[in-house]
């Protein structure tokens, strides 16, 4: 262990295990892995010590620094950027989009704001490229006080280290929320030796045993604590134990000794720390520049020293945080102003007009036009470079800045909407208050009010969402076209998702008054029709506008697709197009992946998860599942179940399946009717009916066909006709079945028709029970429904066995068995074997050929596809938010698991849906290498 003599590294005293955890970190670093680890306590209980030991005994690693500044804490990316800077001569060998975003929030080049995972995916593909030549040891200190957006990369990157030669240390006096979960070294106070032998270096006095055992007990052992608190203190006072700790905690206790020190320095000493405490870059050309313009010079601010508080290097250092903030803390509000307006006035508007504008704001005694337009145009510029939380801080000062009442509320307007993208839904609502308050003009309340909508529809999926974003529709008619029927669209889609049967009739009520487009109708309005139509007129007379708007929807602009795009995906499925369905999630998938809106995208990945499990490739859905997933653990988020509900249905696992059913109907049914509960009710339809259990399978198919969803609702219907059949009910059956008609009869697809017709033959008899049956399986044949299609022959053969056409209905049944055992569709193939048994056919029960697979984890499963789909290691890591390295490192593991040598081999371990084209294709062509690269 690195010896501490000199009093610097007093926090190493007693440190043996912490140490040698650190020098295992490092050693992995060397031989390939990767680290990251949070080392956290309270000020002053040796944390930098501890990073100092890291950083000194990382030989042969390359070393990246940064520090968290409290005063920069609004200013984004400021810590991301110290630790990026010397690796800026590689962003040519990242991809494209993630050379741009760093660019872009580097102030490199200018652009539109990149997704702050984009972000972290760039700097993780930054720093995994850069370990390729060195391994890396990065180190952030004092990270409570890192920028959020800093913060928000950082933390993605740590968690997704696996393979790289990277070690991310950061040191923090908190649990920071950006950082939870990751590996914790949590620093105390030194035991009770090492602490006497600390207390004995700084105290000339032999102290009571007593004494000393009260100042290290209360002191908890920290050793700035013990360093500082004895200073300035009588050789009485110490050693009868009085003077010490009258402050009510202990970082009190260490600032109050700090500002002890303060106060006995010359005031132009003092005028100088107070300016370093202010500027957070620590430029000591910057900070002599202004002392400059309050009269101070080093002459005399240095002539007696600075007490060691602040030193004068490559940057300007303070001896430690509490220091900064005793400095700035002690000051006047007077003193303060004059310190940042100095700054100011030193610091280049052209080079640097963020920093320049915040200290301007600070040292504004009273509201000041002027400053509030500086602040306005910095958050334009902050939000250009994704640093949305900083977009939010300089719109809040400037709307506190801002004299003219309505140009007060235009600015809070765009403070509550920053700040509601920034996720602080409590700051967005008071300045949504506050835009209510000052609004001048209708306009400004419309716009207020969508901000409160948006934030109670966010907040838990309020109920009353569907209604308040309604109003706001209506409020924002008269002024902003555009705006109001996007968010016309936006309230049907919400109430659609909540199951809200009285808000979609009056939101489709709304839509259907709107006025005629003029010109060619648009995408929009076409959507909007349609939906609307959909339900104030029924499906017969919505289907002709929705087949246009399909025809409209592949030409939308990505622009529409990431604000209005997730409504969309109803039309395909309203009008039975499964190629439209298909094409929609694919191109709402690709659009939001490119555009980097991950918050978007579990909900785009939803839809083309659902695209799949209908096609019968389990593969493909279970990989938008996981991906979902991978997301909804980056953001924080958690996603819809709806994908994993209906896949575990359809392969029929009744434990796996029934569990998740229950969950979720008993997490969505808490608050009411829902999506979620539709869903669970329509999976449990589609399970009981594999399983032969159709008693279950009919009340679970009535609950989620009476709920007021469009979709999922239909689609239900042939699960309750077969059910109700089943059982002997002929009315429910009947019921169900005139409904299915009236939803499928208008739309001319094979997927409509075919579903149909085998819906009618449940119910016919004879020749025209067996027409009907052969025209379903010719129809669905002609898709790529390859699940419904088995069905189809599954029922006939079932048909047939009862009619003793025992040789015929062989044909079926084992066709039926075949494509169920394919698929994966275990309840179903095990029906279809029974059915064989009875014809008197053996059949021996197999399982889906593709299950050597199956020992794969899902994450592996989800690279192999993507690999078998000719996406290269750097295209899996974007998609997957891995680096190359690491995709690299799972390959082999799926080689081995899979006993191939080549990725094209994976083509033949797993082998796509029959005639199903890959939902994930990439575009162009891919090479065909072989190795795990």
């Amino acid at each position: 262990m690195h010896s501490s003599g000199n009093g610097e590294k007093v926090g190493l005293l007693g440190r043996r295990i912490e140490c040698a955890l650190l020098d295992r970190m490092i050693s992995a670093v060397r031989t390939g892995e990767s680290r990251a680890l949070v080392v956290r306590g309270p000020p002053g209980v040796g944390k930098s010590a501890l990073l100092d030991y890291v950083k000194d005994s990382a030989d042969g690693l390359r070393v990246l620094r940064a520090v968290g500044i409290e005063s920069e804490m609004e200013l984004p990316f400021a810590t991301l950027h110290q630790l990026c800077v010397p690796l800026l001569d590689r962003l040519r060998n990242l991809p494209a989009p993630q050379r741009t975003a760093l660019e872009t929030v580097f102030g490199i080049r200018a652009g539109t704001a990149p997704d702050g995972f984009l972000i972290g995916l760039a700097v993780l593909g930054l720093l995994s490229d850069a370990s390729e030549v060195r391994p890396l040891l990065c180190v952030v200190d004092d990270a409570q006080w890192m920028d959020r957006a800093s913060a928000q990369a950082l933390g993605f990157v740590a968690r997704r280290l696996l393979a790289e030669s990277v070690a991310l240390v950061f040191g923090a006096r908190e649990r920071a929320q950006d950082l939870l979960g990751l590996p914790e070294l949590e620093v105390t106070g030194l035991g009770d030796a090492a602490a006497d032998t600390l207390l004995n270096s700084v105290t000339h006095v032999r102290l009571d045993r007593q004494i000393r055992d009260r100042i290290v007990a209360e002191t908890e052992g920290n050793p700035l604590a013990l360093l500082e608190l004895p200073r300035g203190l009588t050789v009485t006072q110490l050693a009868g134990g009085f003077g010490l700790l009258h402050a009510d905690t202990l970082p009190g206790r260490i600032e109050q000794s700090f500002l002890s020190r303060i106060e006995e320095l010359p005031e132009q000493t003092r005028l100088l720390l107070l300016i370093a405490a202010a500027e957070p870059v620590g430029d000591p050309v910057l900070v002599w520049r202004a002392a400059g313009r309050l009269g101070v010079t080093p002459a005399t601010a240095l002539a007696g020293g600075t007490d060691g508080l602040l030193s004068f290097d490559v940057r300007v250092t303070f001896r430690h945080p509490l220091v900064r903030s005793a400095v700035y803390r002690s000051a006047t509000e007077e003193e303060r102003w004059a310190a940042h307006l100095a700054l100011a006035e030193v610091t280049d508007r052209q080079v640097d007009p963020d920093r320049r504008a915040w200290h301007l704001a600070c040292a504004a005694a009273e509201p000041d036009e002027s400053v509030a337009a500086e602040l306005e145009r910095s958050a334009g510029r902050a939000q250009a470079r994704g640093g949305l939380a900083a977009a939010a801080a300089f719109l809040q000062r400037s709307v506190a800045l801002t004299v003219d009442t309505s140009r007060r509320a235009d600015r809070a307007v765009a403070a509550a909407d920053a700040t509601f993208e920034a996720g602080d839904l409590d700051a967005a609502r008071r300045f949504a208050d506050i835009a209510e308050r000052d609004a001048r003009s209708e306009f400004q309340r419309a716009r207020a009010h969508l901000v409160r909508s948006r934030i109670a529809f966010a907040a838990d999926l309020d109920s009353e969402a569907p209604r308040t974003l309604l109003t706001a529709a209506r409020r924002l008619e008269p002024f902003d076209r555009d705006l109001a029927r996007e968010t016309y669209l936006i309230a049907w889609g919400t109430s659609a998702l909540l199951a809200d049967a009285d808000g979609l009739k009056a939101i489709s009520q709304a839509m259907r008054a709107l006025p005629a487009a003029t010109g060619a109708p648009h995408a929009l309005d076409l959507v909007i029709e349609g939906c609307a139509l959909l339900v104030t007129d029924g499906r017969a007379v919505a289907v002709p506008v929705l087949r246009r708007a399909a025809t409209a929807l592949a030409d939308l602009p990505a622009r529409d697709v990431l604000k209005w795009g997730w409504v969309a995906d109803v039309v395909g499925s309203a009008v039975w197009d499964d190629q439209a369905m298909r094409m929609m999630g694919s191109r709402a998938v690709e659009v939001v992946r490119a555009a980097g809106a991950l918050t978007d995208l579990p909900l785009c990945l939803a839809s083309l998860g659902m695209a799949a499990t209908w096609t019968g490739d389990f593969a493909a859905s279970a990989a938008t599942v996981a991906e979902a997933e991978a997301i909804a653990a980056a953001t924080g988020v958690p996603g819809a179940p709806h994908v994993r509900l209906r896949l575990s249905a359809l392969r029929g696992r009744s434990a796996e399946a029934e569990a998740l059913i229950a969950d979720t109907i008993e997490e969505a049914g808490a608050g009411g009717p829902s999506m979620g509960v539709a869903v669970a009710q329509w999976a449990a339809a589609i399970l009981y009916n594999g399983l032969g259990r159709y008693q279950q399978a009919m009340p679970a198919a009535q609950a989620s066909t009476r709920l007021p969803q469009p979709w999922i609702s239909v689609w239900a219907l042939p699960e309750l006709v077969e059910a109700a059949a089943r059982v002997g009910d002929e009315k429910v059956a009947r019921d169900a079945l005139e409904r299915l008609a009236d939803a499928a009869e208008p739309c001319d697809t094979d997927w409509a028709q075919g579903i149909l017709a085998r819906s009618r033959a449940l119910l016919s008899d004879g020749a025209p029970a067996d027409r009907l049956y052969r025209g379903a399986i010719e129809r669905l044949a002609r898709t790529l429904l390859r699940p419904e299609l088995a069905r189809a022959h599954l029922l006939y053969g079932e048909w047939l066995r009862r009619e003793r056409q025992r040789i015929e209905a062989r044909d079926h049944l084992r066709t039926a068995y075949e494509m169920f055992v394919s698929i994966g569709m275990e309840a179903f193939a095990e029906r279809a074997r029974h059915e064989l048994l009875a014809t008197g056919e053996t059949v021996r029960k197999r399982t889906n050929e593709a299950s050597s697979s199956d020992e794969l984890t899902p994450q592996e499963k989800q690279i192999a596809l993507l690999v078998r789909d000719g996406f290269s290691n750097p295209e899996v890591g974007t998609r997957l938010f891995l680096s190359p390295r690491t995709v690299e490192w799972h390959l082999r593991k799926i080689f081995t698991k899979l006993s191939i040598t080549s990725r094209r081999q994976l083509r033949d371990a797993l082998p796509r849906a029959t005639s199903m084209p890959s939902t994930a294709a990439p575009p162009g062509p891919r090479p065909n290498g072989d190795s795990a690269r």
